[in-house]
C-alpha cells in the first residue's frame, strides 16, 4: 500500500481495508441478536449492500477486502469515497469503482469456471499485481534482466542433498537453549510497544501473554481503547474500538483461526515438530543478505502451507509466512523475528514485524518474564468495545 496520505486514511479507518464493495453495519442488529454466540456472523447479516460476496464470516469477508487492496494498490477511500473516511455508514454507498469491481468478480469467476473447471487459477493479482490498471505492453527490462526465480507459492517436493527437517529443527532448538530449557518454558508475559498504520506508526503500549501449549493474547493500548486479540486454544477473537474495525468484536474462522493457532503454538517451540505436518525442505534463500534454510509444514493435512525460515548460521527462526484463504484469493501473512535475548536460559525474539494485506505492524518488547502465573480469563473471549460516548 502507498504511504503518505494513505497512512492518515488508514489510521482513521483502521487495519482492515474495507474496499470495493461498500458495507455498513446492518441497522437494528446487534452481534448477539444475529447469533454470534451460536455461530459466526455472516457478512450479509452484519453489513449492508453486500451483493456478491455472501455466505462467509466477517473475518473472511474482510480478508477478501485486503486481497483487493493488495492486488490494486488502492486504499479504502480510493475504492469508496473521501466521505467514507471516519464514517462506516458511507461504505454502503455505491461508486463507479465498486460497480466495476463487481463486474471483475463475475468475469474472473466465469473465466475460472469456463477455462479451468472451477479451479482458482486467475485472481485479481494475476493482472493487476499491485497497480490500479493492468499493464498490457510487455516490459523489455523484465524480459532481458537477470531476474532471480521467484520463490514458489508452495514447496511441492522436498529437496535432496541438504539438511533434513530433523537437522534444521534440532539446530533451532539447540540455538534457543536446548531441549530441556525450551521444554521448561510454559508461560510468558511481555510488555513493550506496538506501532502500525492505525497508530500512524506512533508507538503505543502493548502486552503479550502466552501459555503452553496454545494460548495467546495481545492487547494494544490505543488512544480510543484497547485492541485485543485472543486465542484460547480452540477459538479466537478480535475486539477493537469503532475507529479501527467495523465491528467491536470479530470471531476468527477458517485461515484466520488457523493462523492464531500457529502463532500461539509456535510461541513454545518445544513441540514445533508436532505442531505441523507434511514437513518439506525447500531450497536455501537469502533474507537481509543472509542465507536461510526453508521448511514448509501444514497445520492440517491438505491445508494451506506454513513456511519457516531459519538462519543457516545461527539456526534461529527469522521469518514465518502463513496463508489465509479468501473468496477471491489466498492472502499471505509474514512475521519477521529479530533481537533474540536470553530469558531464563531460552532465547526469545524481542522484536517482530507482521506484514499482511491490510497493513504492517511492529512489536518491540522491553520486558519479558517467563513461567509466571497467568489468569486463564486473559485468553478468553474479550468484551466488545462500546462506541464512543456509550456507557461502559
Amino acid at each position: 500500500m502507498r504511504l503518505g496520505s494513505a497512512q492518515i486514511i488508514l489510521r482513521a479507518m483502521g487495519m482492515i481495508c474495507v474496499c470495493l464493495l461498500g458495507v455498513v453495519l446492518a441497522t437494528g442488529q446487534s452481534p448477539d441478536q444475529a447469533g454470534l454466540e451460536q455461530k459466526p456472523l455472516l457478512a450479509e447479516q452484519a453489513f449492508k449492500n453486500v451483493q456478491l460476496l455472501k455466505g462467509v464470516p466477517i473475518d473472511e469477508f474482510l480478508e477478501t477486502m485486503g486481497f483487493f487492496a493488495a492486488s490494486t494498490g488502492m486504499n479504502c477511500t480510493e475504492c469508496h469515497s473521501e466521505e467514507s473516511s471516519g464514517n462506516w455508514a458511507k461504505y454502503a454507498d455505491d461508486t463507479p469503482l465498486k460497480q466495476r469491481a463487481r463486474m471483475m468478480i463475475l468475469m474472473v469467476t466465469n473465466l475460472n469456471r469456463g477455462s479451468f473447471g472451477g479451479k482458482r487459477m486467475v485472481t485479481c493479482w494475476t493482472c493487476h499485481r499491485g497497480t490500479r490498471s493492468p499493464r498490457v505492453i510487455p516490459d523489455l527490462s523484465i524480459q532481458y534482466s537477470d531476474m532471480l526465480e521467484a520463490e514458489p507459492d508452495e514447496i511441492l517436493a522436498q529437496t535432496s542433498g541438504g539438511s533434513s527437517v530433523d537437522q534444521i529443527l534440532n539446530k533451532y532448538i539447540e540455538a534457543l537453549g536446548g531441549t530441556q530449557r525450551v521444554s521448561n518454558l510454559t508461560t510468558f508475559a511481555a510488555k513493550g510497544t506496538y506501532a502500525g498504520y492505525e497508530t500512524a506508526f506512533q508507538k503505543v503500549p502493548v502486552d503479550v501473554l502466552a501459555k503452553a501449549p496454545d494460548q495467546r493474547a495481545t492487547i494494544a493500548h490505543m488512544l480510543d481503547g484497547d485492541s485485543t486479540s485472543t486465542f484460547d486454544g480452540h477459538f479466537g477473537w478480535i475486539a477493537s474500538p469503532e475507529t479501527l474495525k467495523p465491528m467491536p468484536l470479530i470471531e476468527l474462522t477458517g485461515g484466520d483461526l488457523d493462523g492464531a493457532k500457529v502463532d500461539a503454538e509456535l510461541s513454545f517451540p518445544a513441540r514445533i515438530k508436532q505442531t505441523l505436518t507434511d514437513w518439506r525442505v525447500g531450497f536455501p534463500e537469502m533474507i537481509d543478505n543472509k542465507e536461510v534454510q526453508v521448511l514448509q509444514g501444514r497445520l492440517t493435512p491438505g491445508g494451506l502451507p506454513v513456511k519457516l525460515y531459519f538462519d543457516s548460521t545461527s539456526g534461529l527462526l527469522v521469518r514465518l509466512v502463513r496463508y489465509t484463504n479468501s473468496l477471491v484469493g489466498i492472502n499471505p501473512t509474514q512475521i519477521d523475528y529479530s533481537d533474540y535475548r536470553d530469558v531464563s536460559g531460552v532465547k526469545l525474539p524481542y522484536r517482530w514485524i507482521v506484514t499482511w494485506t491490510d497493513g504492517r505492524s511492529t512489536i518491540e518488547l522491553s520486558e519479558l518474564r517467563a513461567n509466571v502465573p497467568i489468569d486463564a480469563t486473559k485468553f478468553a473471549k474479550p468484551n466488545p468495545i462500546p462506541p464512543k460516548g456509550a456507557s461502559r
